[in-house]
């Protein structure tokens, strides 16, 4: 599970499907150059693959994604000077649950700075919610499922995690439990042991914490397939072995340089920064997205990619942890938006016209189908 594989005796490693495998590294390099392109001040396209410049794909490094860089930069350093460790982790904790940039930015503006303990114990907190509710129309971004049950008896779910704020943190010490945490794995398990905090919310929250000054572990310590994840595995391997899934996905790291070398790929990390189990982990999930396009016959649950890409116009000054050490004093300009009819079946660089399966296609859907 969290462990290097080399850790185990195999019996067997996992089987990749041929072409969908290195589909893979080709993808996250492909991605990673377009990050950079854009980054180097070329104009729009960044990319000659038609499915990149149609549809929205996250960011090979998590850490670059645009809601992560504000995560990073705003909440995990922000510069609120009333802000304690304990604070802290609240924060992340409270930003990653509405993972919206516009939520925060408006509830940040209303109390006066970031969100601390006292305000949720005194209620100002809810009411900063209530009031950024009613004038956005909202709270929450769709990049998480989250638990919406009625865990806590309120009909509105922002009362429900309002309670479950004030049930980690002044009933239970959460904050405090995070800090002692001897590893990253213990962070999750304790988050998880929370109503609504599904597994994979806990495992990405706590790699939000675990960006921070608060903790320092490796992100290879632990990892944990979500569901986008299971889907992209499923489509790159047809059998696993003795691997997990989340072995499997540390058995990538592992791999990374080898495959980049043996398929001829340009791939030169994040400012030198290789890819972690976390990014390889996302990467599961947008190869199962790239995949619905440009392998088609291999079904899944979805079918579709529903994003296309539309560009931002904001900029971002790029921040990583500075725990990192890793230079990155540029600003990503904001992106041009995309014309529409970009990607065809004409143009599909990957795959067969869809409705034409070889004998093979149709060995892997059968496949497929027994995963869907």
């Amino acid at each position: 599970m969290s462990k290097s594989p080399n850790n185990f005796v195999r019996r067997s490693t996992p089987q990749q499907r041929s072409s969908v495998y290195e589909l893979y590294w080709t993808f996250a390099s492909r991605r990673q150059a377009a990050f950079e392109n854009r980054l180097s001040g070329q104009s729009w396209p960044w990319t000659s693959d038609p499915i990149l410049r149609t549809f929205k794909f996250c960011n090979v490094f998590r850490a670059a994604d645009r809601v992560s860089q504000f995560m990073i930069r705003d909440v995990a350093y922000g510069d609120d000077p009333t802000t304690t460790a304990l604070d802290r982790v609240f924060q992340i904790v409270a930003f990653r649950t509405f993972s919206n940039i516009e939520t925060w930015r408006s509830l940040t503006a209303w109390l006066g700075g970031a969100p601390r303990l006292e305000h949720l114990r005194s209620g100002i907190f809810e009411q900063g919610l209530d009031h950024v509710k009613a004038f956005n129309g909202g709270l929450y971004t769709g990049a998480f499922i989250l638990c919406a049950n009625k865990a806590f008896g309120f009909d509105e779910k922002h009362r429900n995690h309002v309670a479950l704020f004030k049930h980690m943190f002044l009933e239970h010490a959460c904050a405090e439990r995070v800090l002692q945490a001897p590893a990253l794995e213990d962070i999750v398990a304790l988050l998880q042991g929370f109503p609504l905090m599904g597994p994979f919310m806990a495992y990405q929250t706590a790699i939000d914490i675990n960006y921070s000054d608060l903790v320092d572990f490796s992100e290879n310590d632990y990892t944990q397939a979500g569901p986008g994840a299971l889907r992209g595995l499923k489509k790159a391997f047809t059998d696993m072995g003795d691997y997990s899934p989340a072995d499997t996905i540390l058995w990538m790291v592992e791999q990374q340089e080898r495959e980049f070398d043996r398929l001829g790929l340009a791939f030169d990390g994040l400012f030198g920064r290789p890819l972690h189990a976390i990014d390889c982990q996302g990467l599961f999930c947008e190869l199962d997205k790239y995949c619905r396009e440009a392998v088609p016959e291999l079904t899944s649950a979805r079918s579709r990619i529903k994003a296309r890409y539309s560009g931002s116009a904001e900029d971002i000054v790029l921040f990583f942890p500075p725990k990192w050490r890793i230079a990155s004093p540029a600003v990503m300009p904001g992106g041009s938006p995309l014309a529409s009819g970009q990607a065809t079946s004409a143009n599909r660089p990957f795959g067969r016209p869809r409705g034409k399966p070889s004998e093979n296609d149709r060995a892997n859907r059968a496949i497929a189908d027994l995963f869907a």
